[in-house]
């Protein structure tokens, strides 16, 4: 992670905030990138040290290295396979409709203005906000 974590995306300079979220929406692990990172560059990094039973993400995060390594952990893949692979990937429907724990825990931290906005200059100022405001959503 470079000082500002600042990179070009479509909207301009951005932060990209990678997330894992345990079975209730609880926050487990943060990192930052800058904005032109492609998620899966974080993803065994978020998932290294923790005991998990499934993976859950989007089409991101499909890749076959990634989910021989959720498998390798003893884990299930549920991750939908992108449209244009040849051999389609079987994944379990129902379990995918609670990846939107992600979603819901980023939409609630970004009720925080300095989140939303990215108001600190360096990626540490940013990050601690950001855990400041998980901790307040960990205390509702």
């Amino acid at each position: 992670m470079n000082s500002q974590a600042l990179g070009r995306s479509r909207g301009g300079f951005s932060t990209k905030l990678h997330v894992v979220v345990n079975g209730l929406g609880l926050p487990v692990e943060f990192r930052l990138t800058p904005g032109q990172a492609a998620d899966i560059t974080q993803a065994e990094a978020l998932l290294q040290g923790y005991d998990f039973t499934a993976a859950l993400a989007d089409k991101g995060y499909d890749s076959k290295k990634l989910v021989d390594y959720i498998k390798s952990r003893g884990a299930e893949a549920v991750i939908p396979p992108r449209s244009n692979l040849k051999e389609q990937r079987e994944y379990d429907r129902h379990l995918y409709k609670e990846r939107n724990l992600v979603e819901r825990f980023i939409n609630r931290i970004k009720q925080f203005r300095r989140v939303a906005t990215r108001y600190e200059k360096t990626a540490r100022n940013f990050l601690a906000f950001v855990q400041v405001a998980a901790i307040t959503v960990l205390l509702q």
